[in-house]
């Protein structure tokens, strides 16, 4: 008899098609209700209950009660960073369900990785953290330094607030389509919070797609290649 982790439940749950379309679909952040995971799985209301009832005691899945209403989102980031994983496995093997079309540039552009900033935009920030020294990646291990420190409040983050929760405060995350790492973890998740809040960008109702405006471009640019604002050399 083999002894350890259950790899091959968890593989179950996830490998049924409605069941990964509506963990991909979780993916934005947002918490959803069943009818409208049932509508991105294209099954019927009664079918997605009994798929997110196996998703939820598997662990995958937390449901919250909100007035009449139950949602449903990831139980964790590591759920997020596995289905992430996934998905780039699934491209770079070329197991993809759609062609191309305007959504994808988009989407590889910026994008949601369940709470934080993915796609090119999001390697892009990760790379130049790092090539600033605002991040400190050796021995794989990644750490705010303490330029980083003057950088994140410059910018306008509450990182003691950040240090409070128990979450990691930064985190590696594989872009499924950039095959290299954004940043995740409590600091990634600020960083696109802030986007937000200064109006460079808004989410997409619909999709994980993050949108830019122009001036929110420009800012953007600047925040990676214009060190005078930051008080870094």
């Amino acid at each position: 008899m083999k002894h350890g982790p259950d790899i091959a439940h968890v593989a179950s749950l996830i490998g049924d098609p409605a069941r990964a379309n509506m963990l991909s679909a979780l993916m934005s952040g947002k918490a959803l209700t069943a009818a409208e995971l049932a509508r991105e799985a294209g099954i019927s209301a009664q079918t997605a209950s009994s798929h997110l009832a196996k998703l939820e005691q598997g662990g995958l899945l937390v449901a919250r009660k909100q007035g009449r209403h139950k949602y449903f989102s990831l139980a964790n980031e590591d759920v997020a960073r596995l289905l992430e994983a996934l998905m780039g496995l699934a491209a770079r093997t070329g197991h993809l369900r759609t062609r191309p079309g305007p959504k994808d540039d988009a989407l590889r552009e910026a994008r949601v990785c369940y709470n934080h900033l993915a796609g090119d935009m999001g390697t892009r920030l990760f790379d130049a953290l790092v090539a600033r020294k605002v991040l400190d990646t050796r021995d794989d291990e990644i750490e705010l330094t303490p330029a980083g420190v003057d950088f994140v409040a410059a910018f306008g983050i509450d990182l003691p607030s950040l240090d409070a929760k128990r979450a990691p405060l930064c985190r590696r995350c594989l872009d499924w389509s950039e095959r290299r790492s954004h940043l995740a973890g409590s600091l990634g998740r600020a960083f696109l919070e802030r986007f937000e809040v200064l109006g460079w960008a808004k989410r997409d109702g619909k999709s994980r797609i993050v949108a830019f405006n122009t001036k929110g471009k420009a800012n953007f640019e600047a925040l990676l290649g214009d060190s005078s604002s930051s008080g870094l050399a």
